[in-house]
Formats: C-alpha cells, structure tokens, sequence
C-alpha cells in the first residue's frame, strides 16, 4: 500500500505533523504533487506523502478505492465500508514512518479521495485531527460529529461532477450535531484541485484553531479569573 505513494517531504521522525493526500478516482498519486510541493514548502516539518488507491481503476489506467462503475446512492456506502479497512490501514503506516498519531495527522483528499476522508471520520476512533474535502461528499452524513476532527469543505460552485450542495448540506448538518466545521463555495471553480483551494488548505492549516483547543483555552481563561 505504500509502494505506489509520492513522498514528498520526509523529515527525521518524529514529525511536526503527517500531511497524507488521496486522489480522485481513475488519478494517481502524481495528480496531488503540486499541493504536496506547496505545503511541504510551507511546513518543512512535516511529513508529505501523496497516496495511491489500492486498487486498479475499472474507467482509466489510474487507481481507485472502490469503483464507480454502476454506483448508486443504494449501493455507495457498501462499496466504501469494503474500502474503508484498506484507506485505515495505509493512514496507520504512514502515521508509523512518520512518528505521529492521529493528533498530528491531515488528510487531504480530492473527489474519491476526499470522500473516503469524510468517512473515515465516522470511524469510533478518529484516524487523523484535521480531513480537508476537496469537492467531495459524503456518502450518507454522519449520525454524530465530535469536536476531535476539524473538518474543512472546499468546492466550487461550477463543479457538476459533484454539485457544491453536498458540501453545503453537510457543514449545516455537522454544525447542528456540534461539530467543527468549515466549508468554502468558490464561484467558477468546477472539478478540479484549483489554485485557490491550494491557497485555502494552506490558510486553514497555518491559522484556524480547531473548536476543541478554543473550548480549552476559553475554560482555561475562565478558570484563572476565578
């Protein structure tokens, strides 16, 4: 599962933080350098590593977590949770060469790749503190969110592979669950890892304080007032 990854950046382990993008489906690992490049520049202590899926593509000579040839809203989710063992094991061994945990780890996925992200974030233990979706979606949204995992939304407004709404309706629905959430709807972007979405993921990654360390600073505050 690793021998098809780009790794980007490989600091002496440990590592400040893990950094593991996952492409669209029929890509490849190569289709995710150029956000790889950019963030290893901007963070020169993490690790970055750009995945491969696991399995051969069924549509192209690329690579897929699970295939979309045929897929429905009805069937969808079972060929995810079929993927989903193989995407927890890869993010464990990266997490293993790199020194960190899931406290330190991003994913960062685009499309497919974003989609298994979001729903690795369902899983009873969170895999990773930060999932960046890139026009992606859930399959079937969470039934509860925890304030552990900041979940990012990227897309564009012209994207009709997979329309912006999914993105909207999820942030409102994990907002409503008490999640930690921000989502971005970008006018004339359609499918694609655009420049501003590079600029984004790299702003939200350098300033946004996720929702659980605000909650403790807060407490901490109120405690040394009393």
């Amino acid at each position: 599962m690793t021998q098809n990854a780009q790794v980007i950046q490989q600091p002496q382990p440990p590592a400040a933080q893990l950094i593991l993008l996952f492409h669209g489906v029929g890509s490849n690992a190569a289709s995710m350098r150029p956000l790889g490049e950019r963030l290893a520049a901007q963070f020169p202590s993490a690790m970055v590593v750009s995945v491969t899926a696991y399995q051969p593509s069924d549509i192209s000579d690329g690579f897929q977590w699970f295939s979309v040839q045929g897929i429905t809203e009805e069937n969808r989710d079972a060929r995810i949770a079929q993927a989903l063992p193989a995407f927890e094991a890869c993010v464990a061994q990266w997490q293993q060469v790199a020194g960190v945990d899931a406290s330190a780890t991003a994913l960062i996925g685009f499309s497919q790749g974003a989609i298994m992200a979001l729903e690795s974030s369902k899983l009873p233990t969170p895999i990773a503190s930060r999932v960046f979706a890139l026009s992606g979606r859930f399959a079937t949204l969470p039934d509860t969110a925890t304030d552990q995992i900041t979940i990012h939304f990227l897309h564009g407004k012209a994207d009709t592979v997979i329309p912006y709404g999914f993105a909207v309706e999820a942030a409102h629905h994990l907002v409503d669950l008490g999640g930690d959430v921000t989502a971005e709807v970008l006018p004339f972007i359609g499918h694609e890892v655009h420049e501003e979405f590079i600029e984004a993921v790299i702003h939200k990654l350098t300033t946004h304080l996720p929702k659980r360390l605000w909650a403790e600073a807060m407490k901490a505050a109120s405690q040394g007032q009393c």
